[in-house]
C-alpha cells in the first residue's frame, strides 16, 4: 500500500508542452521526519506526472564531515532512504531513483564547476559558516559543498529544484555558477528555478517552534520531530507534549508559533484548505487540536511504514530499483559531462 498524498500544491510555474526536468534529493544521515515528508517527499509524489523527475540519495554530500561517517551505517541509511522514497509514493516507473555515488559524472563535473567558483562565494555560504563555527577541523569538502550541489543539478540540466525557503541560497549559487560557466565557455546550462510549496515549506520543531524541524536536532532532542518510522504511541507522546503557549484555546488571529505549527501540520497532512481547518479548531482546546493531529499523522504514516517494511524485506527489488535508476541517471549525466568536457577542452 502506498501513502495517500497530502496537500502538496506548488507555487504556480509555467509549463511548456515539453516536460521540464526536476532534480532533488536528501542526505542519508539521521532518519527522515514529517517535515521532510511534507516539504519534499509529498511534493515529489504529487507532481511526478508533471515533470521528468530524478530523485537521488545524496550520499556523497554525507562525507563533508568525515568524522561523523561510519561506512556500514552510511550504506544502510542510503538504502533506507531509497526505500522510504518508494514507500512514500515515488514510482520508479515514472521517476528516476538513484544513489548519487553511482553516477561518477557528479564529482567529475563538480571539479570543473569548482574551478569556476570564486573563493568568496563559497565562504559566504550560510551552511559553511554555521558548520565551520561548530567544528574543530574544517575539511575542504564542506567548503566545496556548493560545487557538488551545482553539479548534482546541472548534470541533468534541471529546470526546477524543489527546496524549502531556507535553501534558496543554495540554488542561487548554482544559478551563479551556471551563469559564470556560460560566460567563460559558452551558453550551455539553463538556470534552474525553485519549486516552493505555497503552504508547509517550513515545518518547525515540536519542542521549539522557532527553529525548523531538522534531522540533526531530532537526534539530540527526543521530542523535536515526528520521524516517519515512529510508532503510534510515540507519535502521540510527541504531539501531546508539543510546545504551545500559556493559553488553552486556539485563537486563529494571534496563534502562537507552536499552535500555528500544529495547525499547519494538520492542514497539510489532512489535505484540507486553511479556512476549513481554522473553522474546525477556532476556540477549541489545545488538547482537541493535538488529538486530531495524532489521528491524521498516524493515518498518513501507517501505510508508508507498511510499504517500507515490504520493500526492505525484498532486497533484490531495492537493488533493481537503484541499479535501473543509476543506469538512467548515468545516461543523462554522461551526455552533459561529454558536452562540458568538449566546451572546456579536456
Amino acid at each position: 500500500m502506498i501513502a495517500t498524498p497530502v496537500k502538496a500544491e506548488l507555487v504556480p510555474t509555467q509549463l511548456s508542452s515539453k516536460r521540464k526536468t526536476v532534480l532533488s534529493g536528501v542526505q542519508p544521515t539521521g532518519t527522515l521526519h514529517i517535515g521532510n515528508y511534507i516539504g519534499a517527499l509529498s511534493v515529489w509524489v504529487a507532481n511526478q506526472q508533471s515533470y521528468r523527475n530524478l530523485f537521488m540519495i545524496a550520499n556523497l554530500h554525507a562525507l563533508t564531515i568525515p568524522e561523523a561517517v561510519k561506512a556500514e551505517s552510511l550504506r544502510q541509511k542510503a538504502r533506507e532512504v531509497a526505500a522510504l522514497y518508494v514507500a512514500c509514493g515515488i514510482d520508479p516507473e515514472q521517476s528516476v531513483v538513484f544513489l548519487q555515488s553511482d553516477v561518477p559524472a557528479h564529482p567529475y563535473l563538480a571539479w570543473i564547476l569548482g574551478c569556476c567558483i570564486p573563493l568568496g562565494w563559497l565562504e559566504r555560504m550560510t551552511q559553511y559558516k554555521s558548520k565551520a563555527s561548530q567544528a574543530d577541523t574544517v575539511g575542504s569538502g564542506l567548503l566545496n559543498y556548493p560545487a557538488l550541489q551545482a553539479a548534482d543539478i546541472l548534470a541533468y540540466r534541471a529546470d526546477f529544484v524543489p527546496v524549502g525557503d531556507d535553501q534558496n541560497q543554495h540554488l542561487e549559487i548554482t544559478r551563479d555558477v551556471a551563469q559564470r560557466f556560460n560566460h567563460l565557455f559558452g551558453e550551455y546550462f539553463p538556470l534552474p528555478e525553485t519549486l516552493n510549496r505555497s503552504s508547509g515549506a517550513r515545518i518547525m520543531g515540536l519542542d521549539d517552534p522557532t527553529v525548523k524541524m531538522s534531522k540533526s536536532l531530532a537526534e539530540k532532542h527526543r521530542n523535536h520531530a515526528i520521524m516517519l518510522l515512529d510508532k503510534p504511541n510515540e507519535i502521540k507522546r510527541k504531539i501531546m507534549s508539543a510546545t504551545t503557549d500559556s493559553g488553552s484555546e486556539v485563537h486563529i488571529e494571534d496563534a502562537s508559533p507552536g499552535v500555528h505549527n500544529l495547525l499547519l501540520l494538520y492542514e497539510t497532512l489532512s489535505a484540507q484548505d486553511r479556512a476549513r481547518v481554522q473553522a474546525q479548531f477556532a476556540g477549541k482546546g489545545y488538547g482537541y487540536l493535538k488529538k486530531a493531529l495524532v489521528d491524521v499523522v498516524v493515518a498518513v504514516l501507517q501505510p508508508i511504514q507498511s510499504a517500507y517494511n515490504d520493500i526492505l524485506a525484498d532486497p533484490q527489488r531495492l537493488d533493481d530499483i537503484l541499479q535501473d535508476g543509476a543506469a538512467k541517471a548515468n545516461t543523462i549525466a554522461n551526455k552533459t559531462l561529454a558536452d562540458v568536457r568538449r566546451l572546456v577542452g579536456v
